[in-house]
């Protein structure tokens, strides 16, 4: 089995598990949006969509748990506000 890790090329993610991208449907028709990718076991790999076979970045089930409530919440809403 393969091991997946921080920085790993989102190219090899999809070579090697097959994963499917998904992003929101709030994003601009530049391209310029986060991808998300569900991984075998739970984790969720992320990357940038401009650069699609550049670096994921792997986080838990629980730490994207824990970045979409945050985000329902209003918490992350100075950085994209005025």
């Amino acid at each position: 089995m393969h091991q997946t890790y921080n920085g790993m090329a989102a190219t090899e993610l999809q070579q090697v598990h097959r994963v499917v991208w998904q992003k929101s449907r709030h994003s601009n028709s530049q391209g310029t949006c986060v991808e998300f990718a569900k991984l075998p076991g739970g984790d969720v790999a992320v990357r940038n969509s401009r650069h699609p076979e550049g670096p994921a970045l792997v986080y838990t089930r629980a730490e994207i748990e824990a970045m979409l409530l945050g985000v329902k919440d209003g918490e992350f809403d100075h950085l994209v506000t005025g």
